[in-house]
């Protein structure tokens, strides 16, 4: 439908104006999220405080609970971060020296570190163009006997195509360990992510859709013994004080942040609700300006649940339109410029440029815009019409 005249007038004014100042909104209004829970917070941290217990307490084993129902597992073991949920999974399956486990390269690092750290190595396969994820159809080539594990990644919200993966995997008897530190909440075909493989990792980095006031992370599972294992490698490898079973690592939630998680879980729902209306506002103005010829929208599959961490769009003027955008005002990421396989600190696995061609040409054509839940319908609107601006140039 096309826009009135009236619209495209005040919207124009209103981009017209931006050029003159910086930065209209943050790309993530935290301060905005925080205003309207703040009472809430502040009365769960002074609790924490009042009773002087910060470390694995009362609020991590409620949360951890409380997690673990959101997932449908037994068992969510609270950790220091999302990266360590992904170092401790690998640790409890034993993986370490001359290992190999397959994942993608279209992520943040720590999805790949986490492998290395261990010794063992991490060998990508490339992403699908429409989703970003991980490419189950190329996967079965990657497979050697060195092979233990795969971790797949649910980028940006979306799920993973888990039903190919795991069938795979289950093939070959390999362990599937998922990355869902973007994707609490979100549902491949109707199933929780982070309960699908042996054990989900999530993050709760400020910036993601449940995010603490600092980092933290959860593992779920429904193995026991897996459970057993992260609880005693997430505190120096000790069940017992001073009674050292493994070698383990120092990571345990504090007490603070799992209470502002706790009361930030109970608006999870809202917050997500809120992001898939600003997903699809983003798409039915990003059609009414006429923008699809130059646009490539999200992926959006019918039987998955995109929970929406980022909104990516994709377009080949890439780094000209996110610098038009910056001088209107408008906040930009992008998320990923560089694959895994091309930066320095992988160089030793000996992919080169042209290896995994859509994870390079993804890299060089997404750009993510503002998606939190306080987004307004007006401040997508200067950001679509900003957009516009554009692509008349």
């Amino acid at each position: 439908m096309p826009l009135s005249s009236n619209v495209c007038d005040q919207t124009t004014m209103q981009v017209e104006k931006a050029t003159t100042q910086r930065q209209l909104f943050p790309f993530v209004d935290l301060k905005a999220q925080f205003a309207a829970i703040s009472a809430e917070i502040l009365v769960s941290v002074t609790s924490v405080l009042e009773r002087q217990q910060f470390i694995l307490g009362r609020e991590v084993e409620a949360l951890e609970h409380e997690i673990a129902d959101l997932v449908g597992c037994r068992f969510a073991v609270g950790c220091a971060s999302g990266s360590d949920a992904l170092l401790l999974s690998l640790m409890a399956r034993g993986i370490g020296t001359g290992d190999e486990v397959i994942t993608t390269p279209f992520t943040f690092v720590a999805t790949a570190s986490s492998i290395a750290r261990l010794q063992a190595r991490p060998v990508f396969v490339d992403i699908d163009a429409a989703t970003y994820n991980l490419d189950a159809n190329q996967l079965k080539r990657a497979i050697t006997h060195k092979t233990r594990a795969i971790i797949p990644v649910h980028l940006f919200g979306l799920p993973a195509e888990m039903d190919s993966i795991l069938e795979i995997a289950k093939a070959h008897g390999l362990d599937v360990i998922e990355d869902a530190a973007q994707s609490i909440g979100a549902q491949y075909r109707g199933k929780p992510v982070g309960g699908l493989g042996r054990c989900g990792c999530f993050s709760f980095f400020p910036s993601k859709n449940l995010g603490g006031a600092g980092d933290g992370g959860v593992v779920t599972t429904n193995d026991p013994n897996m459970a057993d294992r992260l609880r005693i490698l997430r505190s120096h490898g000790t069940r017992k004080k001073y009674e050292c079973e493994m070698i383990g690592i120092n990571s345990r939630l504090d007490e603070i942040q799992a209470s502002i998680l706790r009361v930030k879980l109970g608006h999870l729902g809202g917050w997500t609700s809120a992001r898939q209306h600003n997903a699809e506002t983003y798409r039915r103005l990003i059609t009414e300006y006429g923008l699809s010829r130059w646009i490539i929208l999200p992926a959006h599959p019918k039987d998955l649940l995109h929970v929406y961490n980022q909104f990516v769009i994709r377009t080949q003027q890439r780094d000209e339109l996110a610098e038009f955008l910056r001088q209107a005002g408008i906040p930009t990421q992008v998320y990923y410029p560089s694959p895994l396989h091309l930066q320095p600190a992988f160089a030793d696995l000996g992919y080169r440029l042209g290896d995994f061609p859509e994870a390079e040409r993804a890299s060089q054509e997404v750009l993510s815009l503002p998606i939190f839940a306080e987004l307004t319908e007006d401040q997508q609107r200067v950001v679509v019409a900003s957009i516009s601006r554009f692509y008349e140039h």
